[in-house]
């Protein structure tokens, strides 16, 4: 039998779009409880490279790149990695995934990425204010650098889609963004610089400080396995976990990568995938970089941080279960010692984590069809930092039955 004493809302996952979508409920003055087998933002929250973007726009499927993959998989330092015997059960997600490239569909998926990325480096400063750890988020440029001054090109596709909505670019030489970041390789020919963004010096801490924030608001961190998730008579979901039952009679599901499994057995299927990223950090990388920096040729991207320069990339598709494989991270070592002449590579580091992918590069916000009480909140992909506190928001909105502060249509689970 589910506790006698349940709460308002129950958030299934702790990293941080679990942790926002529970400060912003607590926030509305709803009792709110958060399930996760691990602790706050231990999980790929914790791995990413730090770049809160509010600018980003380019979905990861576009016109032409199609043309691109089997060089980037066959390739042993490319950017996407596929364990072949995946191929099978991967070739769905493969085909909608390139449908999304369609010309008629790529402004309005740019459209919505921009719209949940808009305000986040503000949004963040609120929710921290208060902690006395704003310093968590710094202003910051994301610097693209290429050996190929063609890549550089601002009539390329990806320029053009940002220029037109607005994004503020400076194009400039190798030697120019030298001058702002000095440790780069002269190999760099050519850089774009995207100003007005965020980077935060520590994502894993940036995750625990809000969760704290929100455990002083009332909201319960529970650690604890989900196995399934069932509606009873009263229209309340029980959630059966190996720490018994727990219930609520609304629920968020915000478990990343492992949420379309928690989803299936309702009848509900969304083709999301998991999408493995890796990182290798140097705890003594006797340089700096003042910004984000992403190797454009290489994709992966380099940042400063309290530990030390993370390097994190990569898209490894193996699926949930397959264990990492190291090689990828070994691989972005070698690379950012090639970013970066006088990087010192003797204190290393690695970690892989899943990314939650869609094929349209669109998280899943919104009511689950057919089950009332029961809300998404996953799916964000490379974006997920970025995306977490407008999606809190957004969900808040939706459970607590107030206004949704952005158009929710292009993230409802039913356009698949």
């Amino acid at each position: 039998m589910p506790e006698a004493h349940g709460f308002d809302i129950t958030v299934i996952g702790s990293g941080i779009i679990g942790i926002c979508c529970a400060l912003e409920m607590a926030a509305s003055g709803k009792s709110v409880r958060v399930i996760d087998r691990d602790g706050p933002a231990e999980g790929a929250s914790s791995g990413n490279a730090g770049v809160i973007s509010p600018w980003s726009c380019v979905p990861q499927s576009l016109p032409g790149q199609w043309k691109s993959i089997p060089g980037w998989t066959l390739s042993k330092d490319g950017p996407v990695a596929l364990r072949w015997t995946y191929l099978p059960r991967l070739f769905p997600w493969l085909v909608r995934f390139l449908a999304s490239a369609q010309v008629s569909r790529v402004g309005g998926i740019a459209d919505a990425i921009l719209a949940l990325n808009r305000d986040c480096p503000e949004l963040y400063r609120g929710l921290l204010r208060g902690t006395d750890h704003e310093d968590l988020v710094r202003d910051s440029s994301y610097i693209h650098v290429f050996r190929d001054v063609r890549h550089a090109d601002p009539e390329l596709p990806q320029w053009a889609l940002r220029r037109e909505l607005g994004v503020p670019l400076e194009f400039v030489s190798g030697d120019e963004v030298r001058e702002i970041e000095p440790s780069l390789s002269p190999e760099y020919q050519a850089a774009v610089l995207i100003g007005q963004q965020a980077r935060t010096v520590n994502p894993a801490r940036l995750g625990q400080v809000l969760a704290q924030k929100a455990r002083n608001q009332g909201v319960v961190f529970t650690r604890a396995l989900v196995h399934e998730l069932k509606s009873d008579v009263s229209g309340a979901f029980n959630i059966r976990t190996d720490q018994g039952m727990f219930s609520s009679p609304r629920t968020v599901v915000a478990s990343g990568a492992w949420s379309a499994r928690l989803l299936k057995p309702l009848g509900v299927r969304i083709p999301l995938e998991s999408e493995r990223g890796y990182h290798t950090i140097f705890a003594s990388p006797g340089v700096t970089l003042n910004n984000s920096v992403l190797d454009g040729d290489r994709k992966f991207a380099a940042s400063s941080m309290e530990m030390g320069l993370r390097c994190a990339g990569t898209a490894e598709f193996a699926g949930l279960d397959a264990g990492p494989d190291y090689r990828r991270a070994k691989v972005i070592a070698r690379l950012a010692q090639r970013m970066l002449p006088g990087l010192n590579a003797e204190d290393v580091s690695e970690w892989m984590g899943s990314r939650p992918s869609t094929p349209d590069s669109l998280p899943c916000i919104g009511p689950v069809p057919g089950h009332a009480g029961l809300f998404a909140a996953f799916g964000h992909g490379h974006l997920g930092l970025t995306q977490a506190p407008m999606t809190g928001r957004m969900a808040a909105a939706m459970v607590c039955d107030q206004p949704i502060p952005i158009n929710i249509t292009p993230y409802r689970l039913d356009r698949f």
